[in-house]
């Protein structure tokens, strides 16, 4: 039986655009049904915005690709209806291991506090990924929700200007053309689109290559990350170990700069590198075999005129650290709503360059941690490497130490503190956590979760105050919830929301960012902060 990325998920079929005798218009167009693309394709539909996807592929991803799948990335799958089925696809994990040499070096617990529906991180390969999307996807076409995916689709030509963009798409039956009021490339990081409009990365390419092999086999490997500096399988090199569901495992080695890429990725040549890392009466097969080169690298801007860029597209990372796939999807997140309204005519056009300045803020956050976990696994000088050593020798045994040791920071959703969204904090003592700027963070509510009682509104949360049901600011609907603090046993909302206040109200972005807080509810300064965080609107 194929494999399911072999499968045609979203085979040609030819559309009434292209009969049409002048182009027809749409609202989104979103080129790419990669996790990013099919992502906001989702979020729109369920904001009611009329999407249309084109791809030039017609299946998902081939070989496992982005693995790591953190909480946020889960946490905005449960907004999109779409969590349960990946997590209970993926393997659940929250622990990783260290090691230099022949030794564990010491072991970490990512998630190490309760009181949250999700964990730390899930592994599941990319295509696996894909496919609960692209479900979700079909489940709100048979709603009748206005979203479309055209497989074999391949945007050829790209035209801007003020008002919208025109596009020139090549299918099996020959070109036609298309209009769209916005643009949003989700196209990877060769993104063809971003060619088209003459844009280009800047930033660093490291001299290093890394083998990426996904193996079929049986372990006794625990659910764990494990990742090793200087291994006798890999002298003077690095290894990661990670598992994924159907028996896969993902192994990453690290092979140096001068090689012949070619030779490396033949058989012959990578199953003796795997039976010196598992033994030599592992038995496993190769399912992918594939060669990465470090790329720490953004667009300039991610908003060109009503062409946007997200994930891949407008910035790379090196994998170490999830942050690729993961902040692809948070790119997809901050953008929908701001999308949404804008269309509304509800906010003003200028509410995405907030998209740009957010969303760059987290892409440099995110290069500037993938380079330092780069540099210390892969030491450019003599010097840089005996410290590196040193370090690791010292976190066997200190605890001091082992902050300094860098095997990829794990991906973490940023805070924009900066954004001009936000409304200047009001809360004397709240907690840094929940600051304007940050993502709400989940708690145990009632039988549920507070994160799904959020949902994808504007929304004040009251704990231990009340606040209305329902309100409007700015011409936009508020959701109210007020919950009782000391109805959670656990203390996890106090610790959370309320830190040493008495009460507190917070008005959440659509995205499930504090956009403002306050001791007590005040209609007013509510409504400026509707206000401000949908671009300034009165």
């Amino acid at each position: 039986m194929s494999r399911i990325f072999e499968q045609p998920l979203y085979p040609y079929e030819r559309s009434p655009d292209q009969d049409a005798k002048a182009p027809v218009r749409h609202p989104v167009v979103v080129v790419g049904a990669g996790p990013v693309g099919l992502a906001l394709a989702v979020d729109l539909a369920l904001k009611d915005v009329p999407v249309l996807v084109l791809d030039d592929n017609e299946k998902v991803s081939h070989g496992s690709r982005a693995i790591c799948f953190s909480k946020r990335t889960l946490e905005i799958l449960d907004r999109l209806g779409c969590g349960q089925p990946v997590v209970e696809k993926g393997v659940t994990w929250n622990k990783g291991k260290v090691f230099f040499d022949e030794r564990q070096v010491y072991e970490f617990n990512l998630l190490p506090e309760a009181g949250h529906r999700r964990p730390a991180f899930i592994n599941l390969q990319q295509y696996h990924f894909e496919v609960g999307l692209l479900q979700r996807l079909r489940e709100l076409q048979a709603e009748g929700k206005p979203v479309e995916i055209r497989g074999r689709n391949k945007v050829t030509h790209v035209e801007k200007d003020e008002t919208g963009v025109r596009l020139t798409v090549e299918t099996p039956e020959g070109p036609y053309s298309l209009e769209a009021d916005w643009l949003v490339a989700c196209d990877g990081a060769k993104s063809p689109v971003r060619s088209m409009l003459g844009l280009d990365f800047h930033g660093r390419v490291f001299e290093d290559n890394f083998l990426i092999a996904d193996v079929v086999m049986e372990a006794e490997f625990p659910t764990e990350r494990w990742f090793w500096f200087d291994p006798p399988f890999n002298r003077g090199q690095s290894a990661l170990l990670h598992k994924q569901p159907d028996g896969v495992w993902r192994i990453d080695l690290q092979l140096g700069w001068d090689i012949d890429r070619e030779k490396e990725v033949r058989e012959e040549n990578v199953i003796p590198r795997l039976k010196a890392m598992l033994g030599e009466e592992a038995k496993f097969s190769l399912e992918w075999v594939s060669i990465y080169t470090f790329q720490c690298r953004r667009m300039e801007r991610f908003a060109h005129g009503r062409v946007l860029f997200a994930g891949d597209s407008a910035h790379q990372v090196s994998p170490f650290g999830a942050r690729g796939a993961n902040s692809g999807i948070q790119d997809t997140d901050n953008l929908a709503w701001k999308l949404k309204l804008v269309l509304d005519g509800t906010a003003p056009e200028s509410l995405i360059e907030s998209y740009n300045q957010e969303r760059v803020q987290a892409a440099d956050e995110n290069i500037l941690n993938s380079t330092r976990s780069t540099d210390f696994i892969t030491p450019k000088s003599e010097m840089s490497r005996i410290f590196r050593d040193a370090v690791l020798d010292l976190a066997e045994h200190h605890a001091f130490a082992r902050p300094l040791v860098n095997s990829g920071r794990l991906s973490v959703p940023a805070t924009h503190d900066a954004s001009t969204l936000n409304t200047a904090d009001a809360l004397p003592g709240g907690p840094a956590r929940t600051r304007p700027g940050a993502p709400a963070a989940d708690a145990p509510s009632g039988n549920g979760w507070l994160l799904e009682k959020l949902g994808g509104d504007f929304t004040l949360l009251g704990v231990d105050e009340a606040v209305p049901e329902t309100s409007a600011a700015s011409g936009l609907p508020l959701r109210g919830i007020s919950l009782s603090a000391s109805d959670d046993t656990s203390g996890a909302l106090r610790e959370r929301y309320l830190g040493t206040a008495k009460q507190a109200v917070y008005l959440l972005r659509p995205d499930q960012h504090v956009a403002g807080r306050w001791p007590s509810y005040d209609p007013r300064a509510v409504a400026a902060a509707v206000g401000m965080a949908a671009g300034g609107m009165a």
